[in-house]
């Protein structure tokens, strides 16, 4: 928004020039992030825990995890709320690219509250069944924006091998199939390794920190051509998003480090994967997720 209205100001006022720069937003996108998940979390701590919404632990866990059973969840919450309004903010909101990113964390934060809710009720929360019809249901108008982008130039369905050059074999329609496993894979990859412990946050903090590079290179046709990557134009402003991503999971991270304020829930951890599969996808470095 700030790049929107600002940098057209750049012809009369040469400070705005700045905003041009995806490296400036990326940096200012983190920071405020940060910041707002420092402001906020608090206060969605205090209110999670006044309305008691805390973590329900199956029986057969219950002697180890009995402590959990008083710490709230859902602060997945959290790290939406912190990442998407500085995205909003710092990104080019004419790019279909963030508008895609954005879609997909509000799609799977919706099936990863309902999960939480449910659970708090039964104990158990969406059939499994259920969550895997959702997520590969929400996956469609997912792919059908990112295939529709004129940046990937008529590459979409081709796949990019890591370490060979040349090799980029196309699957034809089948991509379509391998894209919707990336997203559904990565959502539920993440959601794992949450588990009762709440440990995914560190590893989707290092994940996003990568792409972060590798969406800015992509978008980059200088540094594209020179490593011999797929350049995917305009991908170069998921580095935006990205960063707010690293910025929230930071914050997140302060309030979820031992002794645990908060658990993100399948609120943050449904999101987060099928948002990290969204950015391989669209970065054309799906083989690097694994």
């Amino acid at each position: 928004m700030f790049y929107n209205f600002l940098y057209p100001l750049h012809e009369q006022f040469s400070i705005f020039n700045v905003f041009r720069y995806i490296t400036f937003r990326t940096s200012y996108a983190t920071v405020t992030a940060l910041l707002i998940s420092f402001i906020l979390g608090p206060l969605l701590i205090r209110y999670l825990s006044k309305n008691e919404f805390h973590e329900r632990v199956d029986e057969k866990y219950l002697e180890h995890h009995k402590i959990k059973t008083k710490t709230p969840t859902m602060g997945g919450i959290l790290i939406l709320v912190s990442f998407l309004a500085p995205t909003l903010l710092w990104a080019d909101i004419s790019n279909r690219f963030v508008w895609t990113a954005v879609l997909t964390a509000l799609l799977y934060g919706g099936i990863g509250l309902m999960d939480d809710i449910i659970k708090l009720k039964n104990g158990v929360g969406v059939s499994v069944k259920a969550k895997f019809a959702m997520q590969f249901l929400a996956a469609v108008p997912i792919l059908f924006l990112i295939s529709g982008d004129p940046g990937f130039e008529g590459d979409f369905t081709r796949l990019q091998m890591p370490f060979f050059k040349n090799l980029r074999p196309d699957l034809s329609y089948f991509y379509y199939i391998f894209a919707a496993i990336v997203i559904v894979g990565a959502s539920n990859a993440v959601n794992l390794t949450d588990g009762l412990d709440g440990l995914a946050i560190g590893p989707i903090t290092i994940a996003f920190a990568a792409y972060t590079a590798i969406a800015y290179v992509s978008g980059h046709g200088g540094f594209a051509d020179y490593l011999q990557i797929p350049f995917i134009r305009g991908a170069g402003e998921l580095s935006v998003l990205c960063g707010a991503v690293v910025g929230a999971s930071l914050g997140f991270l302060w309030f979820n480090s031992y002794p645990a304020e908060v658990f993100m829930g399948n609120t943050g951890s449904i999101p987060m994967g099928a948002l990290l599969g969204v950015v391989a996808l669209i970065t054309k470095h799906e083989i690097i997720l694994v």
